[in-house]
């Protein structure tokens, strides 16, 4: 039998006031940033969680957030289809960007280029340097919820609001394989395993199901997982466990050798979140997860196996 997990509720910071849907690593471990309705990108320290800082405050709510430390930047992406390119050396300097025709629900940093989803079915690439789009592809006509980048296939899977998973090549973002209703209704997130054997979904369906890589993204396993739509998924940064966030206000955390659930964190046990669980981030800064909810807060958690503790 394995150890019990150990979970200790660090901190609940609330110096939000709106709904919080996204999170991003920061310049340290200990650093991560925070977006949400309020039009407010916050960065915060482990360290001294109390003291958030607000680094920009822009036109409408983020949905999506990445950071491109190279460059000092923080890119955010707005629900009215805005990409906010904000320079962390000078914030009143923001730069947005109307570019999509809906939400921009997902970003994810590729070399020296950014990538964001839009909720008109499009993926844009852009270039950091210059701040400006390079090309786009129309992959739906529905949202694009999520992306994930496999460095050694470099390939990019995409979840999209028309039940499918979309599977590119990196390089040229050439169409390499679809997986047809992949979830019964709309794909809200995926990740890689960091072994990167497994491609990982949770959708509105609240299934978490397991794709295998090598057999050609064959379901290797199906998990009635939450009672409501998963919208979170983030690894482990040793890889050993998965967290899930979800609609239904709960965390569960999996054991990734078996994917056999582990603990469930929710309000009545471990003073959770009160409303729907939107994103999620391990820091590696004294093993961190930190949650971000409607509920407008941010919770910090420590999860160790008792063996361990």
């Amino acid at each position: 039998m394995k150890p019990k997990l150990i979970i200790h509720k660090q901190a609940q910071l609330t110096g939000h006031k709106a709904a919080i849907y996204a999170l991003a690593p920061g310049k340290t471990p200990s650093h991560f940033f925070s977006a949400a309705g309020d039009n407010w990108v916050v960065e915060w320290d482990l360290s001294a969680p109390e003291q958030g800082k607000l680094i920009a405050q822009v036109e409408t709510g983020v949905f999506s957030l990445c950071h491109l430390p190279k460059y000092r930047k923080v890119v955010a992406g707005n629900r009215l289809g805005g990409v906010h390119w904000i320079d962390l050396e000078n914030p009143t300097a923001t730069k947005n960007i109307a570019h999509h025709q809906a939400g921009v629900f997902a970003l994810l940093p590729l070399g020296e280029q950014v990538l964001s989803a839009g909720g008109e079915g499009m993926l844009s690439l852009w270039s950091i340097e210059a701040q400006r789009c390079l090309e786009s592809f129309h992959l739906t006509n529905q949202h694009l919820r999520g992306i994930a980048y496999s460095p050694q296939r470099k390939e990019l899977a995409v979840a999209a609001s028309d039940h499918a998973i979309y599977l590119l090549d990196a390089a040229d973002l050439r169409l390499k394989h679809k997986i047809e209703k992949a979830h019964d209704n709309s794909v809200f997130c995926l990740r890689y395993t960091p072994d990167e054997k497994y491609l990982v979904s949770g959708g509105r369906d609240a299934q978490l199901k397991i794709w295998s890589v090598a057999d050609a993204f064959a379901l290797s396993k199906r998990i009635p997982a939450h009672m409501y739509t998963i919208n979170a998924l983030r690894f482990h940064p040793d890889g050993q466990w998965l967290a899930s966030g979800s609609r239904d206000k709960t965390i569960k955390i999996w054991d990734t050798t078996n994917w056999e659930l582990r603990s469930v964190l929710d309000v009545v046990k471990n003073g959770g979140h009160i409303n729907s669980v939107n994103d999620l981030y391990w820091s590696t800064y004294k093993n961190t997860l930190i949650s971000a909810s409607d509920d407008r807060s941010l919770i910090l958690w420590n999860i160790e196996a008792a063996n361990n503790c």
